[in-house]
């Protein structure tokens, strides 16, 4: 831009400053991480996809993350962050939440139901099936689940009963892929139908391509490195 376009456009800079600014003060509520999947679902609040856990990417030992989140609307709006308690650490939002709780008071203890901290977990996943979106079939995201999911993986890893075939899910030749069962249930979104399939080779068992596609996953570190996280009194601001 040259400095008679500077001169000439000064007045109508303050609005796109404005602009910009307003994106940033929204914060984590207005940003979209492109590198995620997450499933549709219908107006009945159903879905159905099959997606497959991949593995740990090179230097990570395992391929899955677990995070703590809190999001709950308050006087002053919305609070949507990343809970410290994650990397160890104090968080205030947990302390508020064990004062109401220990006051006695009803009304405090729902208070503190509804600003609890929420577990997730992330991984990589290939996308084998998506009837809603087409076009991610094929690519690798990583997909952010709750407890749900996860048990489920973990009864495949560590079976229950005696005699069940223990299943690492993550792996390109021995695991297997998961229907994903989505519906609404008493209002609240349900995946108890969400099952794996019988174990089978991703992509064939072909080397080259197994590679090709283990070195476009995403590195999980970042999620819980500590520079990710808003330190104790940006938090207590907010």
């Amino acid at each position: 831009m040259s400095f008679q376009n500077l001169k000439k456009n000064s007045q109508s800079t303050i609005s796109r400053l404005t602009q910009e600014l307003d994106k940033l003060n929204k914060g984590s509520e207005s940003y979209k991480d492109d590198r995620f999947w997450k499933p549709e679902v219908d107006q009945a609040g159903n879905g159905f996809a099959v997606i497959r856990f991949l593995p740990a990417v090179d230097g990570e030992d395992v391929p899955w993350t677990r995070i703590f989140t809190h999001g709950f609307k308050g006087p002053g709006g919305w609070y949507i962050e990343n809970s410290l308690t994650t990397i160890g650490k104090k968080d205030p939002v947990s302390e508020m939440n064990t004062v109401l709780w220990n006051s006695g008071n009803e009304k405090d203890k729902e208070i503190a139901r509804e600003r609890k901290r929420k577990l997730s977990y992330i991984a990589n996943i290939l996308v084998v099936s998506d009837p809603k979106h087409p076009e991610n079939e094929g690519k690798v995201f990583l997909f952010k689940f709750g407890k749900k999911i996860f048990d489920k993986i973990m009864e495949k890893i560590q079976p229950e009963f005696a005699g069940d075939q223990a299943v690492n899910v993550f792996d390109f030749w021995q695991g297997a892929n998961f229907k994903l069962k989505i519906r609404k249930v008493a209002g609240y979104t349900n995946y108890d139908k969400s099952e794996f399939d019988t174990p089978t080779p991703l992509l064939d068992g072909d080397d080259v391509k197994l590679e090709a596609l283990w070195k476009k996953q995403h590195g999980l570190k970042e999620f819980n490195d500590p520079s990710s996280f808003k330190s104790y009194k940006e938090l207590k601001t907010r």
